[in-house]
């Protein structure tokens, strides 16, 4: 793709994308400017062999190393491999392999079909099921579903099932946790320097913790649950370097918004991409999860940010499991760098019916919208809630469209009805949003998100307009395929409830 064609109204906060043998990074250019990269491998001569004339003695400047990226570095570690390079097929020892309730029918399937009805998964403890998708629903195969999960769990002795069996009450279930990605973080399945894989396209959220998080079909995690192993191709890396002060209107979400628009939905496909800058440094975990939730929506194998102090606070009471956290070398090669400067960006949507459909929110203000959804493993988080809050709370108004809200887990419900808002004199979410018109908190789930049976709560049934939180807005990916859907943040999603349209969030927070 030429890099004319990625540049939208918002680039010019893109300073520079360059072909970079090593990290040494360069001064950003006085002028914005894309430059076109050249695809360029280094071709590594891995090892040349000549037949020894005579005998010879030890080297005594030891083994030659090839720097390498966080991602290869894992990959390493995994492998027990000292060197690899990007294309290198090899067997991965993982971590941790989770499934839901979509997904796990047919992994626990293919795993009996393949290892035996009686066999044992490789270690009942690195496994992990959580039901999410499909759940507060009437439809009886969806429920048949979680039956399926249980079962399995309960032959296999599986430690970390969070199981929920009374839908009339989610309350009443004290395993059940809610969205997959954002319960893995909460119950400490994230660690640095580990391989996580999931049977969802978001695993890639954990990239946040400095891991190795990728999405895997039924098939492959059949093969995880019975040897532990997977055969992977090692992804090349490209880096996004994203310095200067975040506005106090923007979000993590507008920035993977302005990555996504920038190199396309095709962008990054088999690819690992490496998040850093003091922009990053300075974001929360959750909203580092954000950022690397989306990566597959630019085709991205996995997204991954370097461990830091912020990410060891956040794992002090999450996990016991002694972990290694690893790093870019100083002189590891990336595929491609781009370089942003964050204090030039604008609020972002992303337009039906594709994630790279990038514009600002300013510019869509013509838009009509119908309602408003706020939930998803990408915008259900704790502070996605506090984000929006802060919005209603500033304008002091009632929203003018049906505006949903769907908690990712059981502990982002209790936040939104017990943290106060900063600023709102003791008030919490929930105040605020009742006193703005807002729907009931629903049920921690992935809710309409994934559009699911009919009864789902919030679910499109209707060809409506809707401005969301969520990750895709291809066409029937909330329900109806007439919807149309414009990915927001929560900020833009808050203000736009306010409206009644497409709304840049600056109306109301400067």
């Amino acid at each position: 793709m030429a890099a004319s064609s990625a540049i939208a109204s918002s680039s010019t906060a893109f300073i520079n994308k360059m072909d970079v043998g090593h990290s040494a990074l360069s001064s950003s250019p006085s002028s914005f400017s894309i430059q076109k990269a050249k695809k360029r491998f280094s071709r590594k001569i891995v090892s040349v062999m000549a037949p020894q004339q005579s005998e010879r003695k030890p080297s005594t400047t030891g083994s030659v190393k090839t720097a390498l990226t966080m991602t290869e570095k894992i990959f390493a570690r995994a492998s027990e491999k000292p060197q690899l390079s990007p294309g290198e097929n090899v067997w991965v020892n993982v971590d941790t392999l989770m499934t839901h309730d979509v997904c796990g029918p047919g992994v626990f399937g293919t795993f009996k079909k393949e290892f035996g009805e009686n066999a044992k998964v490789w270690d009942r403890e690195k496994v992990v099921v959580i039901p999410d998708h499909y759940i507060f629903t009437t439809d009886e195969r969806a429920n048949r579903n979680v039956d399926i999960l249980r079962d399995f769990c309960t032959e296999q002795n599986i430690k970390y099932f969070y199981d929920i069996k009374d839908l009339g009450n989610f309350k009443a279930n004290p395993d059940y946790k809610g969205v997959c990605h954002v319960a893995l973080a909460q119950e400490g399945h994230c660690r640095p320097g580990e391989v996580l894989l999931g049977t969802d396209s978001h695993t890639c959220t954990a990239g946040a913790f400095g891991q190795f998080a990728t999405g895997i079909g039924n098939t492959d995690a059949g093969f995880v649950l019975g040897t532990g192993k997977l055969l992977l191709k090692v992804p090349p890396t490209l880096r996004f370097v994203m310095d200067g002060e975040m506005p106090n209107y923007l979000l993590a979400k507008d920035l993977i918004l302005q990555i996504i628009g920038e190199i396309s939905v095709s962008g990054a496909t088999y690819k690992a991409m490496e998040f850093v800058g003091t922009t990053v440094e300075s974001l929360t975990i959750e909203e580092r999860m954000t950022l690397c939730n989306m990566v597959v929506e630019a085709g991205g194998k996995n997204g991954v940010i370097p461990a830091d102090s912020t990410t060891f606070k956040y794992l002090e009471d999450k996990t016991s499991v002694a972990y290694e956290p690893v790093y870019s070398d100083g002189q590891a090669r990336f595929l491609s760098e781009y370089r942003f400067d964050v204090s030039k960006l604008e609020p972002l949507v992303a337009k039906p019916h594709s994630p790279d459909n990038r514009g600002l929110a300013r510019e869509c203000k013509d838009v009509k919208i119908d309602r408003v959804y706020i939930g998803s493993c990408t915008g259900g988080k704790t502070e996605d809630f506090l984000a929006a809050a802060k919005v209603f709370l500033a304008s002091g108004k009632k929203v003018k469209v049906p505006t949903f809200l769907v908690p990712a887990t059981q502990k982002v419900w209790v936040d939104v009805y017990s943290l106060p808002v900063p600023g709102s004199g003791g008030k919490t979410c929930s105040q605020i949003f009742e006193e703005a018109g807002c729907d009931t908190p629903a049920s921690p789930s992935c809710g309409a998100c994934l559009g699911g049976p009919r009864d789902t709560y919030a679910r499109l049934n209707e060809p409506q307009v809707c401005v969301s939180t969520t990750n895709r807005n291809f066409p029937g990916r909330m329900g109806h395929k007439e919807g149309q859907i414009y990915l927001a943040s929560p900020y833009t999603a808050a203000a736009s409830a306010l409206t009644g349209y497409v709304t840049d969030p600056r109306e109301f927070l400067q």
